[in-house]
């Protein structure tokens, strides 16, 4: 299997960043992970809603330039599906089975999806009704991944 991160923004803070190579580090045991990165689009809380769409329709461009085509698209999204971390490994496996080999996971930025981006996802993912900062995301991201693995295999994790 082959799971992609397509993510906004760079990973700023130095111990998310770590946080995130110890994740790719432990998931590559199980499969190869890539994570891409793409410009945020820097915006004022001032402006206003015409111009955010339209920072969002940028990454948006972005975000889909970086997934491969035929790759299963999951997005990150609040208003997604919210499963457990057993149902999230089944989803997982199940992909598999299918034959799916090639996932994609989308984060998006501070501003959100354009609704082009929701639009070519295959499944939305929510994981948790709370918002959190997309570098923070990324990591939690992985973190279930990883998990997701450990469970599906039936091996113990311990973190």
């Amino acid at each position: 299997m082959r799971i992609d991160v397509v993510a906004v923004g760079k990973m700023k803070e130095r111990f998310l960043a770590e946080a995130v190579r110890d994740y790719e580090r432990r998931i590559s045991r199980y499969c190869r992970i890539e994570i891409r990165e793409v410009a945020e689009s820097p915006f004022a809380e001032s402006d206003g809603e015409a111009r955010k769409s339209q920072l969002r329709a940028g990454e948006a461009a972005r975000l889909i330039s970086r997934i491969r085509p035929g790759s299963y698209v999951i997005a990150c999204d609040l208003a997604g599906k919210e499963m457990t971390s057993e149902q999230f490994a089944q989803f997982i496996s199940d992909l598999g089975v299918a034959g799916v080999s090639d996932l994609t996971f989308v984060i998006g930025g501070p501003l959100g999806y354009s609704p082009e981006v929701l639009a070519g996802a295959n499944q939305r993912i929510a994981f948790s009704k709370m918002t959190f900062p997309h570098q923070l995301m990324r990591v939690i991201l992985l973190e279930q991944i990883y998990r997701a693995f450990k469970i599906a295999r039936n091996e113990p994790y311990h973190h």
